[in-house]
């Protein structure tokens, strides 16, 4: 499995303030035990920010250095401040660059709501938050109503109770992918 995960870059997405400490920070650690070179992006130009509990996250790189040409993933982190990403076509056209190239795209809590947004959940199964579901459903995904959903190259989770599980996810994603 090293071999597989051997330069596999991750773009991790938090919000400018307000990101889920839980769903950043515990998945973050477990990609780096496995070996992924993980790099924290916030829209804008913070080099620290704070999580809704209050933890603090430094950014490695612009978002605009964000490309599927750079990284491997694109994993969006939930919690009240990623609500700013919901319409953000910027933002949609990222997430749609990345599944265009067959590349895996991730996202928790209300986060999910970002890649249906950007219309790469239609007719793929998902999970999100369950307030998230409504919007979900109406953008044509399958609502799953479990911890973590994996289709294809895509990867939701419902929540902080499910970020080391999405974390592991990922990972298994990650190292058996043939890119």
């Amino acid at each position: 499995m090293a071999d597989r995960i051997a330069g596999k870059r991750v773009a991790f997405v938090i919000a400018p303030e307000n990101f889920r400490d839980e769903e950043y920070f515990q998945p973050k650690v477990i990609l780096q035990s496995h070996g992924f070179s993980v790099d924290t992006i916030v829209k804008g130009d913070p080099e620290e920010v704070t999580g809704s509990k209050g933890g603090k996250a430094r950014t490695d790189a612009h978002f605009d250095t964000v490309t599927p040409e750079n990284y491997d993933i694109l994993i969006f982190a939930g919690g009240p401040g990623a609500k700013v990403y919901l319409q953000d076509t910027e933002v949609h056209d990222l997430v749609w660059s990345f599944y265009s190239q067959s590349k895996v795209v991730a996202a928790i809590c209300i986060a999910p709501s970002i890649l249906a947004n950007a219309g790469i959940l239609t007719g793929k199964k998902a999970t999100a938050y369950p307030d998230q579901k409504e919007n979900l459903v109406t953008k044509g995904a399958y609502w799953l109503d479990e911890p973590v959903v994996v289709d294809g190259h895509i990867v939701t989770a419902s929540g902080p109770e499910a970020a080391i599980e999405f974390g592991e996810k990922i990972a298994h994603v990650l190292a058996t992918d043939h890119q």
